[in-house]
């Protein structure tokens, strides 16, 4: 068996070439993603900046704890509480204590993100003294980098400062210190307190009103101490939805190669059982053909993946997605699960066509019909099927249980997978109408061509399989977030009727000046609202984080249209609260216990029910609900009779001293247009690029299979009279009748998928507008044409260079 199967790879291969090639590949992305995605399962620990020479960190509460049944259940809050001073007025009896305090700075010319802390705190990171000296007096700073010269005067908020000192730069703060008494009638709450005493007596001291940090747990005391588990988070659902993909492909790929090459190779397993082979050596033969090609491609899929995941990781983190420290790590289990899975694909691809090659009669060996008999297996007709219904099953139970699942990304980029392999599998049913119509025209042409299609159907399906997966990926991933992205904007649209929007400076709040400015432009109808959030304990042991939005009920209902089920936008208070139907209690009137976003709990009523939309329809509260919130928008309405543009002159002229920009409803809608995320967009794209590269590989073996086995029936056409220039027409022409029909069902399944989506929107109370990304799907199409027709026709080309009659088996 062994000699054999080594004969006949030797004898066929360019056969098994693209099958070699495919599973190769898919092995090296395989070993490449897990590679990935094995290192962004752990971190490393991440040491402290800001008080890296700190002994002890007392930071205020920033988690809320809610005992339940099931045990205690945390959550980040929104505003953590600052520390409290009876806390830290028993911190003083035990040592030297040093008040921490964080807060904005804009100044025009400064680094983004500036941000203020009292003087004492800079021998903690530590920071050392570049130029100059350290501030003295309520107008002199301190500033980190270069940006700013001793001497130098910056116009902030908070008024005009000079420089006396300038500090080396850490790398992960752009700072201005002030002195410590300065920086406390800015920034009155005490964030964190850095203590030089024994940790046991600082944690007796605190009790439960504070957090204290030793250790490598001081780091919690920096900005953002997340970033790091967020942003590998981001990697991790990134490279594990490639992974699935390329193992989805790569199945496909595989299996339509083998069980095309078994469908030319009929006449010579005929032979095999007319010389006395029985079905079961002829399906090991097939087995062993696949085993043999699928150790060699996945040991070379794993030298190649080897290589390949270092310039992965490398680029993830030039292009910012993966923090500056992320690297490949010495992981085994990848190589292991990519050899596995890709041998078990050979395996599995090979399994349905060795069961066909063990069904061929002896007397096939007899055939000279060219026509495929039955095309469609009773086995592809059931899974095909099946996997149909089960598409259809499944988006009619998320549309009446739950169809905001069909909005989240794992969804709409696993889903359509199962649509598409049931349309790949089911193809053949409608190629043979589906290609007639293509090639309708009354001419010799279309109909040789319509001929040749309609009789080897499996070629046909074989070409038009991977342009239907990759035409359908990409019209239902870039589909499905462009539909998403035109339903958010039309919520954002329909709910804003302000005429002006004014924003804060970048990732900054506005300034209790600012506001009072603004609040004192005559003829203007402000509504500040500031972004928080709630949390709400459902089923009595999961508790829920609700993003919310603190609001003045009166001036919420002047600039803004919420869209309600029930009750009424001005009927909240400081008791109530604006819920969505997503909300486990959702009725007007009803109370609901909640934790606000400084974890204060409360029982408020339901004023108003919101339907639960795209997910942006958060909760809305009163500002008093919402302690510690930062006001990060202010719309704004002319009252009656005020002309508007007074009124946006006396907005500009209010906003100018804080940097911040006042817009018109249509430029604010304009930048604000919701777009996808970038990590989303970038796994969109290697997604759609896999599956672009495997229809590449595809396209080009079943291509390159099929010229090798039409030579005699090329060289019969020559023979017959048509010239050389014809039958390479012939050849593009086939090639592009299957694209097209490739194409057309692939176009085909994107609608259904969309549609889908569509009907989940509106049941969700979201106008439905479904987008259809035609200028990705020419392009794919384009691509998938442009390679099947070069791949058609240089093989055909060089085969016609021989003489017909000795191609056609006849003597010259």
């Amino acid at each position: 068996m062994l000699n054999v199967t080594l004969h006949t790879l030797r004898a066929r291969w360019a056969t098994f070439t693209g099958s070699f090639v495919a599973l190769c590949l898919g092995v090296a992305l395989l070993t490449v993603m897990g590679l990935a995605l094995a290192s962004t399962l752990t971190a490393p620990e991440r040491a402290p900046e800001r008080f890296a020479a700190a002994p002890v960190v007392v930071k205020g509460q920033d988690t809320l704890r809610v005992p339940t049944p099931a045990g205690v259940r945390a959550s980040r809050l929104a505003h953590p509480r600052p520390v409290p001073a009876a806390t830290v007025a028993r911190l003083r009896t035990l040592g030297p204590v040093v008040e921490d305090r964080s807060f904005p700075v804009r100044a025009p010319g400064a680094p983004a993100g500036l941000v203020g802390h009292p003087w004492s705190t800079a021998a903690f990171a530590p920071y050392d003294l570049a130029t100059g000296r350290a501030p003295r007096t309520a107008g002199e700073v301190a500033v980190t980098g270069d940006w700013a010269r001793p001497g130098h005067r910056i116009h902030t908020d908070a008024g005009t400062v000079r420089v006396v000192g300038t500090l080396t730069p850490r790398g992960f703060e752009n700072a201005v210190f002030f002195t410590d008494s300065r920086a406390a009638q800015l920034h009155p709450p005490t964030d964190q307190v850095a203590v030089t005493a024994d940790p046991a007596s600082v944690r007796a001291a605190v009790g439960d009103t504070a957090r204290v940090l030793t250790g490598t747990a001081r780091r919690l005391a920096d900005a953002d101490p997340d970033r790091d588990r967020e942003a590998l988070t981001a990697m991790n659902a990134l490279f594990g939805t490639a992974g699935g993909v390329t193992a989805f492909v790569s199945v496909f790929v595989v299996a339509s190669t083998f069980a095309f090459a078994v469908a030319q190779r009929r006449r010579e397993f005929a032979l095999l059982r007319t010389a006395g082979a029985s079905p079961a050596q002829l399906r090991r033969a097939v087995l062993a053909e696949a085993l043999t090609v699928g150790v060699l491609a996945s040991v070379a899929g794993c030298v190649l993946g080897s290589y390949g995941a270092p310039l992965l990781a490398a680029r993830v983190v030039e292009e910012r997605l993966a923090p500056v420290w992320f690297t490949i790590g010495e992981h085994t289990w990848p190589y292991h699960a990519a050899f596995w899975t890709g041998l078990l694909v050979a395996l599995c691809g090979a399994a349905a066509a060795s069961w066909r090659a063990g069904r061929t009669a002896p007397a096939e060996a007899l055939r000279e019909a060219a026509a495929d008999s039955g095309p469609l297996t009773r086995g592809r007709l059931l899974c095909g099927t099946a996997l149909l219904l089960n598409a259809a099953v499944t988006l009619a139970l998320s549309l009446t249980g739950d169809p905001g699942d069909l909005l989240h990304r794992k969804t709409y980029i696993s889903r359509p997978m199962l649509l598409i392999t049931a349309a790949a599998l089911l193809a053949p049913l409608v190629l043979r109408p589906l290609t007639r119509l293509l090639t309708c025209l009354p001419s010799a042409l279309a109909t040789l061509v319509r001929e040749n299609t309609a009789t080897a159907v499996r070629r046909t399906a074989a070409l038009a399989a991977p342009v239907l997966v990759t035409v359908a990926l990409a019209g239902s991933l870039l589909g499905a977030t462009a539909t998403l992205n035109q339903a958010r904007s039309t919520e954002t649209r329909e709910r804003t009727t302000a005429a002006f929007v004014v924003t804060p400076a970048t990732g900054q709040g506005f300034d209790a000046a600012t506001l009072e400015r603004l609040r004192a432009v005559p003829g203007a109808r402000i509504s500040p609202t500031a972004p928080t959030a709630v949390h709400v304990l459902e089923d009595g042991v999961a508790l829920i984080r609700s993003e919310a939005r603190a609001a003045t009920p009166r001036d919420l209902a002047a600039t803004t249209r919420l869209p309600l089920r029930a009750g009424k936008a001005g009927d909240l208070d400081d008791d109530s609260i604006i819920v969505n139907e997503e909300w486990q209690r959702h009725r007007v009137g009803d109370h609901v216990r909640v934790w606000l976003g400084d974890g204060t709990p409360r029982t408020l009523r339901i004023a108003a029910v919101m339907p639960t939309g795209t997910g942006g329809n958060g909760a809305y509260v009163t500002p008093r609900n919402a302690p510690g919130a930062t006001v990060d928008r202010v719309d704004v309405t002319p009252q009656h009779g005020t002309a508007p543009a007074a009124v946006a002159t006396a907005l500009r002229e209010a906003a100018g001293p804080s940097g911040a920009r006042v817009h018109t409803r249509e430029a604010w809608l304009r930048a604000t247009q919701p777009d996808t995320h970038r990590t989303t967009r970038l796994g969109v794209l290697l997604v759609l690029g896999i599956a672009l590269l495997y229809t590449g590989i595809s396209v080009a073996n079943t291509t390159v299979m099929a010229a090798s086995d039409r030579s005699r029936d090329l060289a019969v056409l020559r023979l017959a009279g048509a010239t050389r220039r014809q039958v390479l027409l012939l050849t593009a022409a086939e090639a592009l009748t299957a694209v097209t029909a490739g194409a057309l069902l692939g176009l085909l399944v994107t609608g259904v998928n969309l549609a889908g989506m569509g009907a989940a929107l509106a049941l969700l109370s979201v106008p439905p507008t479904v987008t259809l990304p035609w200028q990705a799907l020419g392009a794919t199409a384009a691509a998938c044409a442009l390679l099947a027709v070069v791949c058609a026709t240089v093989p055909t080309a060089l085969a016609l260079r021989r003489r017909p009659a000795h191609l056609a088996g006849l003597r010259a």
